[in-house]
């Protein structure tokens, strides 16, 4: 599985405004309607079902990394958000420190093969640190889809 397979350029955000997890969350999420991956209408829905698996336990894994993840019967197929926080935002991590990047994935309900394979790919791909500090370093969205592309054709 490449991670193109779930993300698209207009879902990556290469300087999230927000603060707080739910702003991060909100405005991951609002990449997604924007790059058409889910309709408006089901926006706080999606929002919704991603807080209520941040309740269960922080997606937040270590070295800067959120991976904010649910399954929602809002989705049609897998589809996810990338962004980066300049400033760094508490997200109960698990190692107690700020998160920088956060890859945001939605799967329909009916998806646990597909879901966990994004999630291991996603894992995979920010499990090297020259790929975080670049992600962190990068000043816009072209440049972090061309580094998830050349990663993606490096891994095919």
């Amino acid at each position: 599985m490449k991670i193109s397979d779930f993300l698209q350029v207009k879902s990556i955000a290469a300087d999230l405004k927000g603060s707080t997890k739910e702003e991060v969350i909100e405005e991951l999420v609002g990449l997604l309607v924007t790059a058409g991956s889910i309709e408006k209408k089901h926006k706080s829905k999606v929002v919704e079902v991603l807080l209520a698996r941040e309740a269960l336990g922080s997606t937040a894994i270590g070295q800067g990394i959120a991976i904010p993840h649910g399954k929602c019967d809002s989705v049609s197929k897998l589809t996810g958000a990338l962004g980066v926080s300049k400033k760094g935002i508490d997200f109960d991590s698990l190692d107690g420190e700020p998160a920088y990047i956060f890859f945001l994935l939605v799967a329909p309900i009916d998806s646990a093969g597909p879901h966990l394979k994004a999630l291991a790919r996603i894992s995979r791909f920010l499990k090297d640190k020259y790929i975080r500090e670049n992600l962190k370093s990068l000043k816009d969205e072209k440049a972090i889809w061309k580094l998830v592309s050349q990663e993606d054709g490096r891994s095919a």
